[in-house]
């Protein structure tokens, strides 16, 4: 197959997106703004960002399109989920840990309900979720994972929901690590 490009009706670039060939097994691929279009993750692993043209054929998506590189199958039934930061709704973005209980704080502009983090630079670290539905009152103790089936998590403080943004509260690897991103 071919690069392409596909129609994605956002109106501006996507900071995030989440692809998955429907036909075949195969990874959730996932670009970030953070990390660009010449590397991706993959939701369903813990593997550290990594190097390849085929996930966004090293182009940055625009207001109109994102791009796929070679190695996807013609014919084959593709999702992909397309998000853009929304003042007061949503944001996207990156951060680096300090190791700290006084965790790093990350602003965001409004009181988020639901936070996913990935590391990107290293280690076997997970998609961690905290959310105010599962642990409506701070600090955030309850949390899923997407990369994997466990059941909930409980007992660890790890951010608290602030008006603005949310802070770190726990100095684990997959979350707040010294100087990981």
């Amino acid at each position: 197959s071919s690069a392409s490009t596909i129609g994605h009706g956002l109106g501006v670039a996507p900071s995030m997106i989440i692809q998955k060939n429907r036909d075949a097994v195969t990874d959730w691929g996932v670009y970030h703004i953070s990390i660009g279009a010449t590397k991706f993750l993959k939701l369903n692993d813990t593997a550290a960002a990594a190097t390849n043209s085929v996930p966004w054929n090293d182009t940055a998506p625009t207001s109109t399109v994102f791009s796929i590189g070679t190695g996807y199958t013609s014919g084959n039934k593709y999702v992909a989920y397309c998000f853009t930061p929304i003042a007061g709704y949503s944001a996207f973005g990156s951060y680096t840990g300090n190791g700290s209980s006084d965790g790093t704080f990350v602003y965001t502009g409004f009181r988020p309900k639901f936070v996913m983090v990935k590391r990107t630079d290293g280690g076997a670290e997970g998609w961690l979720i905290d959310n105010s539905a599962c642990s409506p009152y701070n600090a955030i103790s309850n949390w899923l994972y997407a990369n994997n089936s466990n059941a909930e998590g409980s007992g660890v403080d790890h951010m608290d929901f602030l008006s603005n943004g949310f802070k770190n509260r726990f100095n684990g690897a997959d979350t707040n690590s010294n100087g990981g991103i």
